[in-house]
C-alpha cells in the first residue's frame, strides 16, 4: 500500500508538473504568471524526485534512480540560477554540479553494461549521459566565472528549466506511448524541444552581445 500510494503521488505531482511547465515557456519572463507557474513546477518536479527515490529502492531499479537524479538536478540548477541573484555559487550549487556530472558518467557505465548484454535502452542512457556531462560543465563554467553578467546567469536559468521541461514530457510519454525499439519514445522528446534550447540560447548569446 506504501508502495502504491507513493506511486499515486508521484503520478499526480508529475501531471501537475507538466502543465505547469507549459506556462514558464508561453508567457513573458518574469512576469508574475511566469513566476508563479514556475514554483509550481519546482515543487511538483521535488516531489516527483521526493517519491521516486523510495518507489526506485524498493523496486530495485538503478535505472528509475539515476534518470530521477538527472531530471530533478535540472529544476534544482534553474531554480537556483533564478534565486541566485548575485549569482555567486554556494556550496550547495558545487556540490549539485558534481553530482550531476557523477550521474552523467554513472549513465554511461550503466548504458555500457545494458548494450553489451543486447538491451537498447543503452541508447537513450548514452544521449542522456552526454547532455548531464554536457550541461553539468556548462554550470561549472558559469560558477567558475558567476560575475560575467545577469544576462548569462538567466540564460542558464533558462536552459536547465527547459531540459526539465523535457525530463517531464519524456516521462509522460514513455508511460502513456509504446513504441518499437523502446529507446525511440526516451529521446523523441530530446530531440524535438533541444533546438528550442539552442535557439533560446543563440538569441540570449545575441542580445547580450548588442548590449554589449
Amino acid at each position: 500500500m506504501f508502495e502504491t500510494a507513493l506511486l499515486y503521488v508521484h503520478i499526480l505531482a508529475g501531471s501537475i508538473a507538466l502543465l505547469a511547465a507549459v506556462i514558464p515557456v508561453v508567457t513573458k519572463k518574469g512576469a508574475t504568471n511566469h513566476v508563479r507557474a514556475g514554483r509550481v513546477y519546482a515543487v511538483a518536479m521535488t516531489i516527483v524526485f521526493i517519491t521516486a527515490l523510495p518507489l526506485a529502492i524498493l523496486g530495485a531499479d538503478i535505472f528509475l534512480l539515476i534518470i530521477a537524479i538527472f531530471s530533478f538536478y535540472f529544476v534544482f540548477a534553474g531554480w537556483r540560477f533564478a534565486r541566485n541573484s548575485r549569482g555567486q555559487p554556494l556550496w550547495v550549487d558545487w556540490t549539485a554540479v558534481g553530482i550531476m556530472g557523477l550521474t552523467g558518467l554513472s549513465m554511461w557505465g550503466f548504458g555500457a553494461v545494458l548494450g553489451l548484454s543486447g538491451d537498447s535502452i543503452w541508447v537513450p542512457l548514452a544521449v542522456f549521459g552526454t547532455i548531464a556531462i554536457a550541461l553539468s560543465l556548462a554550470d561549472v563554467q558559469y560558477h567558475r566565472n558567476w560575475s560575467e553578467s545577469t544576462a548569462q546567469r538567466i540564460q542558464r536559468h533558462l536552459t536547465n528549466m527547459l531540459a526539465g521541461t523535457i525530463a517531464t514530457v519524456t516521462a509522460v510519454a514513455v508511460v502513456n506511448l509504446d513504441f518499437e525499439p523502446a529507446w525511440i519514445t526516451w529521446i523523441a522528446p530530446t530531440v524535438v524541444i533541444t533546438p528550442v534550447i539552442v535557439w533560446w540560447n543563440v538569441r540570449l548569446a545575441r542580445l547580450r552581445m548588442r548590449r554589449a
